[in-house]
C-alpha cells in the first residue's frame, strides 16, 4: 500500500519545461510500478510515462516521447516526470499512480493496470 501526492504543476509559454514530482509514503515493494497519466475536459486519462520499481524500466508514450523523462529520486522518495519542449496540448490535470506489475495485464499504459492515484496537478502550456 503506497500513497502518492503530485506537485510541480503550474503555468508555462510553450517550448518550457516543468518537472512534476510524485510523492510516495507507505510501502513501496519491488512489484510497483508508477505512472503518470494525464486528463483534459472532454477526453480519456492519456497514458504519459511509467517505472518499474524494482528494474527502473521506463516506457513512454509516443506522444511526448522526446521530451519527457520519467526517474526516480530515492533521496526523496520521489517519482519525477522532467516535461521539456511543452506544447499547448500538454494543458491537462497530470496524476501520478501507483500498481502492482504482479496483476497487469493490459499493459502499462493501461489506467486499469493501477489501483493508487493522486489527487493530480495542473499543467497549463500557453502558446
Amino acid at each position: 500500500q503506497v500513497q502518492l501526492v503530485e506537485s510541480g504543476g503550474g503555468s508555462v509559454q510553450a517550448g518550457g519545461s516543468l518537472k512534476l514530482s510524485c510523492a510516495t509514503s507507505g510501502r513501496t515493494f519491488s512489484t510497483y510500478v508508477v505512472g503518470w497519466f494525464r486528463q483534459t475536459p472532454g477526453k480519456e486519462r492519456e497514458f504519459v510515462a511509467a517505472m518499474t520499481w524494482s528494474d527502473s524500466n521506463v516506457y513512454y508514450a509516443d506522444s511526448v516521447k522526446g521530451r519527457v523523462t520519467i526517474s526516480r529520486d530515492n533521496a526523496k522518495n520521489t517519482v519525477d516526470l522532467q516535461m521539456n519542449s511543452l506544447k499547448p496540448e500538454d494543458t491537462a490535470i497530470y496524476y501520478c499512480a501507483a500498481g502492482d506489475t504482479r496483476l497487469v495485464v493490459a499493459g502499462l499504459s493501461v489506467d486499469s493496470s493501477y489501483n493508487t492515484w493522486g489527487q493530480g496537478t495542473q499543467v497549463t502550456v500557453s502558446s
